[in-house]
């Protein structure tokens, strides 16, 4: 009954195994330990300037769902591609709604300004 997932067991143990390993691993063979310097943020070579808890601008989350929403439609796009013929003209047309609806959504967007840098 159990027997089909085997091989998937399996692959989680040796996963799991591997990330404790890891851990293990970089533990013992870590360089010392942690100092001011060894602690502190690291940016490019450069002081970091202002605190952690700094505000951003809305226009950095705008941009990043716009992102999170295009790389959905690539996602749903790319299994489309592949299985095109197969699903005929029917496929075609739900395909190019989603799109429309998605270049819809950009359209808004850019009247709107959000894609603007002031």
């Amino acid at each position: 009954m159990l027997r089909p997932y085997i091989p998937v067991l399996i692959l989680l143990a040796v996963s799991v195994a591997n990330a404790i390993f890891m851990v293990v691993l970089s533990t013992v063979l870590s360089p010392g330990k942690a100092t001011k310097n060894k602690s502190a943020p690291y940016e490019s070579g450069m002081v970091p300037l202002g605190g952690t808890r700094e505000r951003f601008s809305v226009k950095f989350y705008v941009v990043a769902i716009l992102f999170i929403v295009f790389d959905v439609e690539t996602v749903f796009l790319l299994p489309w591609a592949v299985s095109a013929r197969a699903l005929g003209w029917h496929g075609f047309a739900t395909a190019m709604i989603f799109v429309f609806i998605l270049t819809v959504g950009l359209v808004y967007e850019w009247k709107k300004g959000a894609l603007e840098w002031d």
